[in-house]
């Protein structure tokens, strides 16, 4: 099912102050049919607001919402086909996880033994059909996302949305259970919209990435395209791990400078600007043009950290990531080439990407 948001905005009035916050403002975006959508950015971004609004646990202040060529946009959320899993999965602690997943269905009149036959498929497709008997303080974690998906699953909706799913996983069952809702996710083929602060989880897993700051769209785009090619220095900063670095600089005569040294060429007019570089865009060459101080080195096996300073650096510390076995200084002055595909400028005042 495709998902069409139109000008979609969501304004916030306090009642004491009567002052506004414009949560989601102006978004238009549309989702493929049957393709995994990651909403991301930092809290109070608008993301979970906009999850709500697609729900219809929130009234839009204006535009409008599409399922397909439907306008759903004053429909009540069970008329609008939706599978919703909440951060804390709002798992039923009192019933099994056959009577969690099959709830919907006898909620919708459905006779005992269907609703018993849906939920095994669902069970068996998140791979928990062992678990049917147990409660969920039974279960780890992990297993309560997935009852908590399969609950979600059983009613076989258009639209499946998630919200915050991993948030409260620990490291390792992260990286796991989002791996399981990829699976889930391309077996079903359900358009699936998920929300996140957590960039890794939402690059990792997403066909398609919104990056949003103060309910604006900053840029949509497959995760690697984004990434390798940001549209403003919020989007480069946020997106990373370890994050990119930044330098105060300038354009000057044909050349990028950061402090006194002419790291690259270009085209583009004299100007002051940031320059960002992708940890991985430096060659430790001791002939190289760009030079920092050293604080430690980090071996992480396949791959070596170097931790050093910069004056003109935004950032306490700077981060590279060369291959182990490169020669690197312990302590002083390392230099590099730069890779220039990794490197981004960004106009001082306006912070949008120059090309």
């Amino acid at each position: 099912m495709k998902v069409v948001l139109k000008n979609l905005t969501k304004v916030f009035t306090n009642k004491k102050t009567k002052s506004e916050v414009r949560a989601v403002d102006n978004l238009d975006i549309e989702i493929p049919d049957g393709k995994l959508i990651g909403l991301l950015g930092p809290s109070g971004c608008g993301k979970s607001t906009t999850l709500y609004m697609i729900s219809g646990l929130q009234t839009p202040t204006s535009g409008r919402i599409f399922f397909g060529e439907d306008d759903v946009t004053d429909l009540a959320p069970e008329k609008r086909g939706i599978g919703l899993v909440f951060q804390n999965y709002a798992l039923y602690p009192h019933m099994t996880v056959m009577q969690n997943i099959t709830f919907p269905l006898i909620n919708n009149k459905w006779k005992k033994k269907d609703a018993a036959v849906r939920a095994y498929e669902v069970a068996q497709i998140v791979q928990i059909e062992e678990l049917m008997d147990r409660k969920p303080a039974e279960l780890s974690g992990g297993q309560q996302q997935r009852v908590a998906i399969a609950r979600a699953l059983v009613k076989q909706p258009n639209v499946l949305l998630l919200d915050e799913p991993l948030s409260n996983l620990d490291a390792r069952l992260r990286l796991q259970t989002r791996e399981e809702i990829k699976r889930i996710q391309q077996e079903t083929k359900v358009t699936t919209i998920f929300v996140t602060h957590d960039q890794e989880e939402a690059m990792s897993i997403s066909d398609f990435i919104v990056v949003m700051k103060l309910g604006i769209v900053q840029q949509v785009g497959k995760p690697q395209d984004v990434y390798d090619d940001p549209v403003n220095l919020f989007v480069a900063n946020f997106l990373g791990t370890p994050p990119i670095n930044i330098f105060k600089g300038r354009i000057q005569e044909n050349g990028v400078y950061i402090g006194e040294e002419r790291v690259m060429e270009t085209t583009l007019p004299d100007q002051e600007v940031y320059v960002g570089i992708r940890p991985e865009g430096f060659i430790v060459d001791p002939d190289g043009e760009f030079s920092t101080n050293i604080q430690q080195l980090e071996v992480m096996g396949r791959d070596i950290s170097i931790v050093s300073t910069h004056p003109d650096s935004t950032k306490p510390t700077i981060r590279t990531i060369v291959e182990a076995g490169v020669n690197v200084p312990t302590s002083g002055q390392v230099r590099f080439r730069l890779k220039p595909h990794k490197v981004f400028l960004f106009n001082a005042e306006t912070e949008e990407r120059l090309r």
